[in-house]
């Protein structure tokens, strides 16, 4: 198969982590024999100081005519330290999600039997959960107009704002992937409270006789945030809003006993994009140190979304899950043990696929 991908490094130590995936995707490629292209292009911070801008155009080119987006991370302190700075580099991630169409975003929550006792949760609680998220993207608080500040200054407002079309592309995912896991299906709003949640609810309820196979369940997302640390193994798939599911899957990769072990994947109207779920982590750009397993777990999640090639996919997971049994990882998740450079445990992976 031919495959063009564009990779999207960011930020801090989003390149280090990209070189890394990139070491598998073409471990990959070699075994399975597919010839895969990759162009690279600026976002983020790196973009505004090249361009002005943190999604210029010609990186929105590079993307839209890929078959799939390898995306690092984006953020810089020199603007999370300025909070009347006029352009930011997370601007780019939301206008990349508006232009390339990219309403969903799909986050797995998933332990590993190797590394459940760094989860900050007892081991009764976390051994064994696997869920997933389906947080809408392109709508709501982050999105609606008017927003903005009064002449005076000393009142702020943002709009929240959601259609029946947007909450249905996204619920629909859900379902389909409920359908194909557990068969439960939580929605997550705060009806109670706010007309937006309510529509979510309506409009939910509207769809589940379509899927009568499918157990739905509706929280509000107080108590999802809650349940998730007393219990998370009652959740299969969580449908939400944008901010809902910003918030409460941070919360959620923390259950795997660290962040840069998450992936995610970003699905909408054409190309799809894949990142690990950390940050841009400034402190560690350029030594070296950096966990770069939940970006080579969202080229797993690439190769499966984006191009169905699951053996491909789980040859990459199976590789990943070697490399922490036997303990060639990098220092945060090391446990007292020998800890390698973010560049060895890419090679160390790459070598794995082709032996």
């Amino acid at each position: 198969m031919e495959m063009n991908i564009a990779l999207l490094p960011g930020d801090g130590i989003g390149p280090e982590v990209i070189d890394q995936a990139v070491k598998v995707v073409k471990a990959i490629g070699q075994k399975f024999g597919h010839k895969i292209t990759f162009k690279e292009a600026i976002v983020g911070a790196a973009a505004i100081d090249a361009t002005g801008q943190p999604y210029p155009d010609a990186t929105h080119e590079i993307a839209a005519a890929s078959d799939a987006v390898l995306f690092g991370a984006i953020g810089d302190p020199k603007y999370d330290n300025d909070p009347k700075a006029k352009v930011r580099p997370e601007q780019g991630l939301l206008l990349m999600r508006q232009k390339l169409g990219l309403f969903a975003n799909v986050r797995p929550t998933f332990t590993f039997p190797s590394l459940v006792h760094k989860s900050p949760l007892k081991l009764d609680r976390v051994d064994g959960v696997d869920l997933v998220f389906f947080r809408e993207l392109t709508g709501g608080i982050y999105f609606g107009e008017p927003r903005g500040r009064n002449e005076q200054g000393d009142k702020a407002f943002d709009t929240n704002v959601y259609s029946k079309f947007e909450i249905v592309r996204l619920a629909r995912m859900g379902f389909e992937a409920a359908q194909k896991r557990r068969k439960l299906l939580t929605c997550v709003d705060k009806a109670n409270v706010m007309a937006t949640s309510r529509l979510w609810r309506e409009t939910v309820q509207e769809l589940a006789p379509e899927y009568p196979d499918v157990k739905v369940e509706y929280e509000f997302v107080d108590a999802v945030a809650m349940r998730l640390i007393q219990w998370p193994k009652a959740y299969d798939v969580l449908i939400t809003e944008n901010l809902f599911g910003d918030i409460l899957t941070d919360e959620a990769s923390v259950i795997s006993g660290s962040m840069g072990l998450m992936p995610s994947a970003s699905l909408g109207l054409g190309v799809k994009l894949f990142e690990p779920i950390h940050g841009s982590y400034p402190q560690a750009k350029g030594k070296n140190i950096a966990n770069p397993l939940a970006t080579i777990l969202s080229a797993a999640m690439m190769f499966d979304y984006a191009f169905d090639l699951k053996e491909e996919s789980e040859l990459i997971s199976n590789v990943v899950n070697l490399s922490l049994e036997e303990g060639y990882v990098t220092e945060d998740i090391a446990d007292g043990g020998t800890a390698y450079k973010t560049s060895e445990v890419g090679d160390w992976l790459a070598a794995k696929i082709l032996a």
